[in-house]
């Protein structure tokens, strides 16, 4: 299975029709059952499913685009038309509401990089709204982007956030975290952080879910991560991720 969003080219066609790709349409018939193929984000099941045999995809370009990040990546040029430049213009062009239409397509917020305002009690009432429901955002996320959307559009996304600020946002909460709590409550800490990424995610997909992330979302787009070691919970903020403020709810 390739990564999500897969297309394909045939340079025989005129543009658009030379594009392949499965939209949200096909998409939800795959999650109902009714198209039989591997995956929407196939090459081998959308030549086949347009009615390409496997001698015919041969000479078929292949690419890949992921819509968060804008990286187009090109799989194999099997064509003797090189066409890979106007397969980019075409899939930056290219309305996504058609493809997945839930996908909320957004610029990745990088909260270390917002200058933070004070500690409000509003935003300290966000965080126990967050404390409230945060054990279940990550299982509970996965569970509904996959039943909505399918795996490969979830697992594409999770991925584009995870890279994009995951580990910048893991390693300035650890060295300001660390001087505050003991390498035994690791865990929590660490849990506490994907728990919040986790939550962040949830807002690429106008889904319903079962618990409220907002409050997690709302201090993210602050510029505030919230860290729990087990005991005592911590906003991080600021360039460096520093703790702004810490306590027990």
């Amino acid at each position: 299975m390739c990564n999500f969003f897969t297309f394909g080219s045939d340079p025989t066609k005129p543009i658009p029709e030379r594009f392949l790709y499965f939209n949200w349409e096909q998409r939800q018939d795959f999650l109902k059952g009714k198209i039989k193929e591997e995956s929407p984000d196939s090459h081998t099941s959308c030549f086949h499913y347009y009615g390409y045999s496997a001698k015919d995809e041969d000479l078929l370009n292949k690419y890949e685009y992921k819509p968060l990040t804008g990286i187009f990546t090109v799989d194999q040029i099997n064509n003797k038309v090189d066409d890979r430049a106007e397969a980019e213009k075409w899939v930056k062009n290219l309305d996504f509401a058609t493809v997945v239409a839930p996908l909320v397509i957004k610029p990745i917020i990088r909260p270390f990089t917002i200058q933070p305002s004070e500690i409000t009690p509003e935003i300290l009432e966000l965080l126990k709204q967050w404390a409230s429901v945060r054990d279940s955002v990550r299982d509970s996320v996965r569970d509904s982007v996959r039943d909505s959307v399918g795996d490969s559009v979830g697992a594409s996304v999770w991925a584009s956030v995870r890279d994009s600020v995951g580990a910048s946002v893991r390693d300035s909460v650890w060295a300001s975290v660390w001087t505050s709590v003991r390498a035994s409550v690791g865990d929590s800490v660490w849990d506490s952080v994907w728990d919040s990424v986790g939550a962040y995610i949830s807002s690429f997909f106008d889904i319903e879910y079962q618990y409220d992330f907002s409050p997690a979302i709302k201090l993210w787009e602050m510029g505030l991560v919230p860290v729990f070691d087990g005991k005592v919970w911590r906003l991080c903020g600021g360039e460096n991720g520093q703790i702004l403020w810490e306590g027990v709810l």
